[in-house]
């Protein structure tokens, strides 16, 4: 953890904070801009913040250079010909690439209007550096679709992954110009078909997708590993069982943590979490019960700092809560909340591994 010590009353006195202050420290919650709801933040190697959060129907995309403390003038993801009458967006995942490419995805309320059902689907825009403004609006999958999620390299890879009873995939190798057809990832996948995804490309280039099964009505978490090499591997991430007969509607998230990985999601309404290796293997201590609760729709954030701290954040009952743990998995200080209008959680590690949230 990161050590502080500050000089008090004279040249011999020092406070060295404890855990606690130094948490309190390491963590700060900045606004959105213009009132808006967070919905995810991505940070790029030069250390610009991207943030998608919805306002008044629609998504906005902004960026700030400055830890989160001033944002750009915002941009709509949504280009004026898409914007019919009635119909609303709301995102759903970004995923920025190194070069500063930007890649949406959008859910519509479609299903609400009665539109054709091929219209409740996975929508995408990108925003290319330099540009002013997203590309039009795309109808991804073309299929009644939820749960979507999109991860991007520094390779021209794009994976936008939705389920729609089955667990699928749509893959470009252009930099998101051009996608495959609908196609299930696996057919070992039973997934909890009212819950969402979660995926990420890891630093070898393998994509990992976080779900949760629903088969037998074992509620467990699973993720998936999709090998560049082709080879498809998946496991049992979480070690406190549920078995439950409905749907638990719930959210989760899995980001790169070093070579591999870090998930976390909520079981029975408590929240977990996890550290993976590159091929999806828990790594000591294992499955992790944190303090935190989450009911339906609420988002989950896990986040890992380059100095082997964790933190978790979680949003329910209208509060944005988070916990850091340090390198063996314990709490490292108290737990932070503080007042949230959305549902969601997003946020980003700093260069010196210090964490910005957004409420």
């Amino acid at each position: 953890m990161l050590a502080i010590a500050f000089a008090v009353g004279c040249a011999n006195a020092a406070w060295v904070p404890g855990s606690d202050e130094i948490a309190a420290m390491r963590v700060t919650v900045r606004r959105c801009p213009n009132g808006g709801t967070p919905v995810c933040a991505r940070i790029a190697n030069d250390g610009a913040i991207h943030l998608l959060y919805d306002l008044r129907g629609l998504p906005w995309y902004s960026v700030s250079r400055d830890n989160g403390k001033t944002f750009e003038k915002p941009i709509c993801t949504v280009d004026p010909d898409s914007r019919k009458p009635g119909l609303e967006f709301s995102g759903a995942d970004m995923s920025v690439n190194n070069n500063g490419h930007v890649f949406v995805a959008m859910s519509t309320n479609a299903w609400k209007l009665k539109l054709p059902q091929n219209e409740w689907s996975l929508h995408y825009a990108t925003l290319a550096p330099g540009d002013a403004a997203f590309s039009p609006v795309r109808n991804l999958n073309d299929k009644s679709s939820q749960g979507f999620s999109l991860a991007a390299d520094d390779r021209g890879s794009v994976a936008a992954v939705w389920l729609s009873d089955k667990l699928f995939a749509n893959f470009s190798r252009d930099g998101g110009k051009t996608f495959s057809s609908n196609a299930e990832i696996s057919e070992e996948c039973d997934p909890c078909p009212c819950c969402t995804t979660s995926s990420v490309f890891g630093a070898n280039g393998d994509l990992a997708v976080l779900y949760r099964e629903e088969g037998g009505n074992n509620r467990d978490m699973y993720v998936l590993i999709d090998h560049r090499d082709g080879r498809i591997s998946r496991k049992r991430i979480s070690s406190t069982l549920w078995n439950i007969d409905a749907c638990p509607m719930s959210c989760f998230n899995i980001s790169r943590a070093g070579d591999g990985y870090i998930a976390a999601w909520p079981t029975k309404g408590q929240v977990f979490f996890v550290k993976l290796d590159k091929d999806g293997n828990q790594l000591p201590p294992g499955e992790i019960a944190t303090g935190g609760q989450a009911a339906m729709h609420e988002g989950i954030l896990a986040l890992a700092a380059l100095d082997g701290e964790t933190l978790i954040s979680w949003a329910h009952a209208s509060r944005l809560n988070w916990q850091l743990f340090n390198a063996t998995g314990r709490p490292a200080g108290s737990e932070g909340s503080t007042i949230e209008d959305g549902k969601w959680a997003a946020g980003v590690v700093l260069a010196d591994s210090r964490v910005v949230l957004f409420q």
